[in-house]
């Protein structure tokens, strides 16, 4: 459940941050928002490893790239601390650590069934979730999905295995805790019949499994947003002012347009 430290992460101040975004004219943090934002005197965000929504290992540089990087660094900029990026490997774990103190800020799907553990602020983009159908199969809509004897494959504790959980009703879920490699295995040897997960997650299996399509449609817009520890009010407050402002900044439109995201836009 530990969060994992990202080897040679940089340690940003809010001038480094000047090109990105401009807050020389904004409301600074009060002293309470800012000892639940950083009470160790720097900014320790944390993310799901394996959501390229969230972030992606830039294949030249290996540094991480994307919106919980971009965003993350702003709101250190915005507290004027250093940042500190964490990575974990499930949603589920995220969750399970918000009491442990181990991280600050996290980038997570919004979820009912994940409130009652952490506090979400607005949602800053939405990732549209789909289905992915094999070479041959005889789903070929949203309507054929949801049938005695289909099954459908899921990462464990996904927002979209949330959803699904509460709104199928006669297909079968089949959870996969083992990421893309588990995910391809479940497809290529027909213990699912289709998969359903975010676009990016999508495209990266399609390109593995010739023949395969994504279905058209969204099974669920999921929400991301910036989750913090439960009992953090001012400092949600203020994140919750934040995702305002790199939203009307174009910040977010500009971050999801250098990861290279497909069915991502910018939550209303």
């Amino acid at each position: 459940m530990s969060a994992r430290r990202i080897p040679g992460a940089a340690i940003v101040l809010a001038a480094v941050m000047a090109g990105v975004m401009d807050f020389a004219s904004a409301e600074p943090p009060s002293p309470a928002a800012l000892r639940e934002l950083a009470p160790t005197g720097r900014l320790r965000v944390t993310f799901i490893l394996a959501n390229p929504v969230q972030v992606a290992k830039d294949p030249a540089s290996g540094e991480l790239r994307g919106p919980a990087i971009d965003l993350g660094r702003a709101l250190a900029a915005r507290l004027v601390v250093p940042f500190e990026p964490l990575g974990h490997a499930r949603a589920a774990d995220i969750v399970a650590s918000a009491r442990t103190d181990t991280w600050d800020i996290a980038f997570l799907a919004f979820d009912p069934a994940r409130a009652g553990e952490v506090d979400f602020s607005p949602a800053y983009l939405e990732a549209h979730n789909m289905y992915l159908v094999p070479a041959g199969s005889g789903i070929s809509s949203f309507a054929d999905a949801d049938r005695p004897g289909v099954r459908i494959g899921v990462g464990e504790r996904d927002a979209v295995d949330l959803y699904l959980t509460r709104t199928l009703k006669h297909a079968q879920l089949v959870r996969n805790g083992g990421g893309t490699s588990a995910a391809l295995e479940l497809l290529l040897s027909g213990k699912v019949d289709i998969y359903a997960a975010n676009r990016q997650r999508l495209d990266d299996l399609a390109v593995m499994l010739p023949g395969a399509h994504v279905l058209d449609g969204s099974v669920l817009a999921v929400q991301q947003a910036i989750a913090l520890p439960k009992g953090r009010a001012s400092g949600l407050a203020f994140v919750a002012a934040f995702v305002a402002e790199v939203k009307a900044s174009g910040l977010v439109r500009q971050s999801i347009e250098r990861a290279g995201l497909r069915g991502v836009t910018v939550s209303p």
